[in-house]
């Protein structure tokens, strides 16, 4: 790295963690939202005549706050955060498409656009147009996934810390969820929710200035090439920036995963790569982590889709009971940055310790690898099963340990399916799997509304057999793990075939 260039891929690198801190995953801050959104009486006017009779009973018509028990607004409020959380994972496979069609400035362009049209949106509705939330969530989404994948390569330019930026940029994305917390105690201090959404608008500003000084037109390679610039500094145009990409690539694919002993192909490894990714994405490892992410994955947006609902029937209505665990949930989330990067360690240090054995013995270095990730995936699931046992017991201060068991489990799920991903299947196939499987686990993410339904409805707001049901469900992502542990070590299966 040159002396000349530290401090540029120094400001990239801080003001890009700044950026998904800020920006990226909002969304999953939704819970504080909702009691602003609320205390504004947003969908109000779905609310049953005997739900307004027994706020005004109660005395909650002095508060500027709705009934606690408005079924048909918790799950208006329900189906929105569905919606938004879906395109948050349905949509990252066209939005990486995007970035890697039109690379990194017009893929931040419409990040842009899309992020500033929600947020205008929001600052300037009303109760009376509330029903636009279910257009600007969405696109706040959509922004914030774009604002992630284009400052993940910024990693490129650190080498050896690759991974660990990588890494601590999806924990920032995690921690991001603790705006909305500001926005909700700037607005109970006297801060209109508009206010604070103008100001969001404001930034894009700075995003744009970002664009154009602090980051490349093309891609950032891996490894970096020779005397490379980007930004207001590059004098590339894209198609040399292209070049670039393409051949440090084709360098990564031989240094970044195969060992010395494998640089010579065997005969097994030449049917591999002939493999089409069809018949990686049929296989029946792709399968079960399908089933581990999407079953882990619904636990956490059913969790935080209805934390409201939940904590208002846990507090029996009580506003300041709400608020209070409320705010403790918005700053756990906060330490999923410091979260993170403990999983990608974890990997790290198996794989090169399970390499190393493989070197020694003369076994497949790729099947050592993959097997690093088997106490990530099991940790993973753990973490999934005491949080979700957690949240299943209506006791209203065991909630404070569901919630640093649920931002721990968050940090380790995400940051666990890319790396298994990128070791478990040919580099050529990641993108393509990457974004398959977080559109499929999006489609399994919209049963939440439903299961909400469910509880609000027939169960009449109580979700003990629901929480029993999705428990035992839980335990099927165990069988993940186990099931690549005993494929690594099988010593006669070729490594990456499922």
């Amino acid at each position: 790295m040159q002396g000349q260039s530290l401090p540029l891929r120094v400001a990239t690198l801080l003001t890009g963690l700044l950026e998904c801190l800020g920006f990226a995953g909002v969304l999953f801050g939704w819970a504080s939202l909702v009691f602003v959104f609320k205390t504004e009486h947003y969908f109000e006017e779905l609310c049953e005549p005997n739900a307004r009779l027994m706020g005004n009973a109660t005395g909650l018509d002095d508060l500027p706050f709705s009934p606690p028990n408005c079924k048909a607004q918790d799950e208006r409020f329900s189906l929105i955060f569905t919606l938004a959380s879906f395109m948050n994972n349905f949509m990252t496979f066209p939005a990486g498409y995007i970035f890697d069609r039109f690379k990194t400035t017009v893929a931040r362009l419409i990040a842009i656009f899309l992020y500033t049209s929600a947020t205008l949106t929001i600052a300037f509705i009303s109760a009376d147009s509330a029903v636009l939330l279910f257009l600007a969530m969405p696109m706040l989404t959509v922004g914030g996934i774009l604002f992630l994948i284009t400052n993940l390569q910024i990693g490129n330019l650190f080498g050896k810390h690759r991974s660990t930026i990588i890494t601590m940029y999806n924990g920032a994305f995690d921690s991001s969820s603790a705006v909305f917390l500001i926005i909700k105690l700037l607005y109970e201090q006297g801060i209109s929710l508009r206010a604070s959404f103008i100001f969001i608008s404001v930034c894009s500003a700075w995003h744009v200035g970002r664009t154009f000084l602090l980051m490349p037109r093309g891609h950032i390679p891996y490894p970096l090439p020779p005397n490379y610039s980007y930004g207001l500094c590059s004098g590339d145009g894209p198609r040399e920036e292209e070049k670039k990409t393409s051949e440090s690539q084709k360098l990564e694919l031989s240094e970044k995963f195969l060992s010395p002993k494998e640089e010579i192909p065997r005969p097994g490894q030449q049917q591999q790569e002939a493999r089409s990714f069809w018949s990686y994405a049929f296989s029946r490892r792709f399968a079960w982590h399908l089933v581990w992410l999407s079953v882990i994955q619904l636990w956490h947006y059913l969790f935080i889709g209805t934390l409201n609902s939940l904590l208002s029937n846990l507090a029996s209505g009580d506003r300041v009971l709400v608020s209070t665990y409320t705010n403790a949930f918005a700053i756990t989330q906060f330490f999923g940055v410091l979260c993170a990067p403990w999983n990608g360690l974890l990997m790290d240090r198996l794989k090169c310790k399970y390499q190393e054995e493989a070197r020694r013995t003369g076994s497949s270095a790729s099947a050592a690898a993959l097997r690093s990730t088997v106490p990530s995936l099991v940790l993973t699931s753990v973490l999934c099963l005491g949080f979700a046992l957690c949240a299943s017991i209506p006791v209203l201060p065991l909630q404070y340990a569901t919630f640093t068991l649920q931002v721990i489990n968050r940090s380790f799920l995400y940051g666990g399916n890319a790396a298994f991903l990128t070791l478990a299947f040919p580099s050529e196939h990641f993108g393509k799997l990457f974004g398959l499987v977080m559109a499929l686990s999006a489609v399994v993410s919209l049963l939440q509304f439903p299961i909400f339904t469910l509880i609000k409805g027939p169960l009449q707001s109580d979700p003990f057999y629901v929480n029993v049901i999705l428990v035992l469900v839980t335990l099927l992502t165990f069988v993940h793990p186990f099931l690549v542990y005993r494929e690594c070590c099988q010593k006669e299966s070729p490594p990456g075939i499922a």
